[in-house]
């Protein structure tokens, strides 16, 4: 892989890592607020159903997992297995196409 490309994912790899620790603490917040006020999960889910808002933010949350875990994954098994090239990219993309697919079938779940 050329150095630009690895500058881009370096990029892509710290801009993603911010996205996520905004949605963690978003995310957390309100899974501490609902906590707080006995909110059911099926009073949770009345919040949430059709409110496109949380459905945006939850989209952007899987947006970032799915390009921060596989750039991740990908130098990790870079690292420990030797396994480079052409190969082990499009295995890490199959994982984020995946990872985007699982999300926001949760997501629809959710917001649906």
């Amino acid at each position: 892989m050329n150095v630009r490309a690895q500058a881009l994912l370096w990029v892509a790899q710290r801009y993603s890592a911010m996205v996520l620790a905004l949605c963690v603490i978003v995310h957390l917040i309100t899974m501490i607020y609902a906590v707080r006020n006995g909110l059911s999960a099926a009073e949770i889910l009345g919040r949430t159903r059709g409110n496109t808002a949380w459905a945006g933010f939850y989209a952007l949350f899987v947006a970032a997992v799915a390009i921060h875990a596989p750039i991740g994954l990908r130098n990790i098994i870079s690292e420990t297995l030797g396994w480079r090239g052409r190969s082990l990219d499009i295995a890490v993309l199959v994982i984020g196409l995946l990872l985007v697919l699982w999300g926001l079938r949760a997501v629809w779940a959710v917001f649906g």
